[in-house]
């Protein structure tokens, strides 16, 4: 696989992801991903490291019952043959406190036999977390 097919694969994951299809995005990852927060803090109940595809199911629940999102636009790709990032403008708002987040995002993905085998993203940590504050 290469670059251009590396970046459809994450466009069609963050397809998905509009239209909370996860069942797509776990069918793009290898079985042994390695999917995180790339952060030391907790504040956020999607925060750490998963391991495995029951695991990144348990973020995108954990994301989705604590974030409602009104915008998830990517806006900038750099892509080779086994990686791609990416820079998404983020706009959501944290169920419980009605507080809005917007933010960019800054996601790595590592390919492996054509499938993402290590996933990293960056946020404003203190934003977030100052959201989800009662």
């Amino acid at each position: 696989m290469g670059a251009e097919d590396n970046v459809k694969t994450v466009q069609s994951m963050y397809e998905a992801f509009g239209r909370g299809d996860v069942a797509v995005i776990l069918e793009a990852l290898t079985e042994d991903v390695d999917w995180g927060a790339d952060t030391s803090s907790t504040g956020a109940p999607w925060y750490g490291i998963r391991r495995n595809k029951a695991e990144v199911t348990a973020f995108f629940q954990a994301f989705g019952e604590t974030m409602e999102v009104q915008e998830f636009t990517p806006f900038a790709w750099a892509a080779n043959d086994t990686e791609v990032h990416t820079v998404v403008r983020m706009r959501a708002t944290a169920r419980a406190t009605g507080r809005t987040v917007e933010q960019n995002l800054h996601h790595y993905f590592r390919f492996r036999d054509g499938k993402v085998d290590f996933y990293r993203g960056s946020e404003d940590t203190a934003q977030t977390e100052a959201a989800l504050q009662p």
